[in-house]
């Protein structure tokens, strides 16, 4: 029942300039080599949240991959991130799990949002993504998927969950920020699970303003840590597996989840 050391970087973005974004997330991590477990940023976190494919999009293993390859091994943790990816043709807003040995995992958002005409530019993905680390089992989605319960929920089967911990990474706007918190505290709930959000801050190249508060939850609802609105911070927080699995013994809803299957 080993902890996860987990820090949450709430950032700036800098619209639609990798290189400078690249360069002040190396500034923030000045000092946390050996420190965590994992490292999250925000939705695609090198260039904002962009559509503009022709300027801002890269190759799978592209220079955003490359640098996150590079600074998981750098600060021997497993960082993750999205980014704006073009393979086959199409364009995804593509999830990047980077170990620090160099091997990772992918997952494309699912959910494309619609009202910002999402679905015309990006394939969605089709597979979610469960990885495992220090004996805990996470699922990391972006942003407009914290609206999709379904595709969120998670299962029990054989005295076992399918995961620990719900990911968000997210450029959210602030004028939505109360579903933002509402919605994480609900997928904890409902899931028996921890859940967080990192949200990005500013104003994007749109002129949508972002607040932040980027959060975490514990599986009875409560907010272990949230970071300030409008506010650059990194967060380190310990989630402790004992909790956990103490909760879901004394508290196991999961026994009486309705099975289903999604197409």
């Amino acid at each position: 029942m080993q902890d996860l050391t987990i820090t949450l970087i709430q950032a700036y973005l800098f619209w639609e300039q990798p290189e400078k974004n690249l360069k002040s997330f190396e500034k923030k991590f000045a000092g946390l080599a050996g420190k965590q477990d994992l490292i999250v940023l925000p939705e695609m976190f090198s260039t904002g949240f962009t559509m503009n494919g022709d300027k801002c999009a890269e190759a799978p293993e592209g220079n955003t991959f490359n640098w996150m390859q590079q600074q998981a091994k750098a600060l021997n943790c497993v960082i993750t991130g999205s980014f704006l990816c073009t393979e086959g043709g199409n364009l995804y807003n593509h999830l990047v799990w980077m170990r620090p040995d160099g091997t990772y995992d992918t997952y494309d958002k699912r959910h494309l949002f619609r009202f910002g005409n999402e679905h015309l530019h990006f394939t969605p993905g089709k597979q979610k993504l469960i990885v495992e680390l220090k004996g805990w089992k996470i699922c990391p989605l972006i942003c407009y998927d914290l609206r999709f319960p379904v595709w969120a929920k998670n299962t029990y089967a054989n005295h076992s969950f399918t995961y620990d911990l719900l990911l968000y990474l997210a450029n959210w706007p602030e004028k939505r920020k109360h579903h933002w918190r509402a919605l994480l505290m609900a997928r904890a709930i409902e899931n028996l699970s921890f859940a967080a959000g990192v949200n990005r801050i500013g104003e994007d190249g749109k002129g949508n303003a972002h607040s932040g508060n980027s959060l975490m939850v514990s599986p009875k609802g409560e907010v272990i840590c949230e970071i300030a609105e409008n506010m650059e911070r990194i967060e380190t927080v310990v989630l402790q597996k004992y909790e956990l699995l103490q909760y879901r013994e004394r508290f196991n809803v999961g026994q009486d989840w309705d099975s289903f299957e999604i197409k």
